[in-house]
């Protein structure tokens, strides 16, 4: 059974950025993969928009080179291109001055009735300046949304600075922050699985549950983001945005409906009772690291500072944290996440691992009874594992093994997995603010964060190194060792 596509209302989607990375690997993909599901209604316009100087046909030829390079084999129909380029239009516009503003509301103009959306796929720091400009040109109409990506900050402070910018031109309900993980399939099912089954939900507590991990690493390096990267560290570019909106949507409470507003009420909860974590107890808490040349598959790697052509830097590719949440329903559970770049795979998961049995009944002949674990996999193949204990099949006696009860979306739909930012950019037509991020929210993980940053200037704590191609320093294995618990390394 393949799910029903219901078409979102005509629009138009400018792209500020249009011509640059995220829309060449992301945007123009899903965007053409909705066209082909048959989820667009005529009429539909993409625009794309910056300073370079591009005409339309020039556009058309950027983004059919993108198509061909980012789709899959078998994806690139000449049909559905040829349909998808012609609803592409480009123009050339400077968000610091007057420039081509006025060649863009004339071009909106011509569908003031459509759902119009902005999509600032630019650096933050020029945020506050389009949307300016998106007021002064008159181009705001009540069907109008803007979204924007992040880093929504570096800090509390300038998080709420940009907030306060974006929120004196649109009204929030206008604004869609977006995470691109929150998209993602297995991250939707982690709510179905909580919530339209009778069989976790009881057990989703404290009583039940020993401990949980959250795991995001990735086997690459900076991939000349290093301007960036080495401003930011792992724990900005990760933890404060991706992986604490996991945390939330693992720890919540059940919301009183999908309604947007009251999934994100319960997503706040968490991130306000979270234990503060900072110089008092940082060291203890917290591991940074930083990868030295190793070894990949695909041969040998440099180290970070060598990446950063011999410079001299403190800034963590890795973070893991032993985080806790201060409520009845996971007094005492331990919330580990880590993160890092050039570890030994690239994965992303969380992993709930049951309480042991209070007793056992079998001999130890019969072998290691072994906590039950919920692997939820969000990537490289998203799916949901149940480990379970059951009697090796034999006459030999009761001989006890640790099974998997695996599913694969792939195998088991046999469709096609969108990419997160299909579902997202649609979501943002149909209004539907549930998968993305309220400003309470940014500015709740920051007023967590920033005690870290804090406490690890006021610890001097350095980062530890570790070769890359392996899971992290050593000290990162004796955060949860010690407390008589290993990682989850199973990839």
């Amino acid at each position: 059974m393949s799910s029903q596509i219901i078409p979102v209302e005509p629009f138009d989607y400018v792209v500020f950025g249009g011509s640059g990375d995220l829309a060449e690997r992301k945007l123009l993909p899903a965007l053409y993969h909705r066209q082909v599901e048959g989820q667009f209604s005529e009429p539909t316009r993409i625009i794309g928009a910056s300073r370079s100087a591009l005409s339309n046909e020039e556009y058309r030829k950027f983004a059919d080179a993108a198509l061909k390079e980012h789709l899959k084999k078998g994806e690139y129909d000449e049909a559905e291109v040829k349909k998808f380029l012609a609803r592409l239009f480009y123009v050339p516009v400077d968000a610091r001055s007057d420039a081509g503003w006025d060649q863009l509301k004339k071009l909106l103009d011509e569908g003031k009735e459509r759902v119009r959306a902005f999509y600032l796929a630019v650096a933050p720091g020029i945020f506050g300046d389009i949307s300016q400009k998106i007021h002064d040109h008159k181009l705001i109409t009540k069907q109008t949304r803007i979204v924007v990506e992040k880093p929504i900050g570096r800090d509390l402070a300038s998080a709420l600075q940009l907030n306060d910018t974006i929120g004196k031109v649109f009204k929030e309900e206008q604004i869609f922050r977006i995470d691109h993980y929150l998209g993602k399939e297995t991250v939707q099912n982690l709510m179905a699985l909580r919530f339209a089954n009778a069989l976790y939900e009881p057990l989703w507590n404290a009583n039940h549950i020993d401990h949980v991990q959250i795991t995001v690493a990735e086997s690459v390096g900076l991939e000349g983001r290093a301007g960036y990267y080495d401003t930011a560290g792992a724990l900005r570019d990760m933890v404060q945005n991706h992986i604490l909106q996991l945390l939330c949507l693992t720890a919540m409470e059940i919301p009183s409906s999908m309604d947007s507003e009251a999934v994100r009420d319960e997503k706040l909860k968490v991130l306000r009772a979270l234990k503060p974590i900072d110089a008092s107890n940082v060291e203890q808490a917290t591991v940074r690291g930083q990868y030295r040349a190793g070894a990949s598959a695909g041969g040998p790697v440099k180290g970070y500072l060598d990446e950063l052509e011999g410079g001299v830097s403190n800034t963590e590719t890795f973070v893991a944290i032993k985080a806790e949440i201060g409520n009845w329903r996971w007094a005492g559970v331990p919330f580990y996440i880590r993160t890092g770049k050039r570890l030994a795979g690239r994965v992303s998961e969380i992993v709930i691992t049951f309480k042991h049995i209070p007793h056992t009944i079998f001999d130890q002949a019969a072998g290691r009874i072994v906590a039950n674990q919920l692997i939820i996999r969000l990537q490289p193949d998203e799916g949901v594992k149940q480990s379970l204990m059951i009697k090796d099949p034999g006459p030999g006696g009761m001989r006890l093994r640790n099974v998997s009860l695996d599913m694969s979306f792939a195998s088991a739909f046999n469709v096609r997995n969108p990419d997160a930012y299909e579902r997202l950019l649609m979501d943002v037509i149909r209004s539907n603010q549930t998968l993305f991020m309220r400003r309470d929210e940014v500015e709740a993980a920051w007023e967590w964060v920033d005690p870290i940053l804090k406490g690890w200037e006021e610890a001097g704590q350095q980062v530890q190194g570790y070769t890359a191609g392996t899971w992290g320093p050593s000290q990162a294995i004796a955060l949860i060792e010690r407390d008589g618990r290993t990682w989850h390394d199973d990839i």
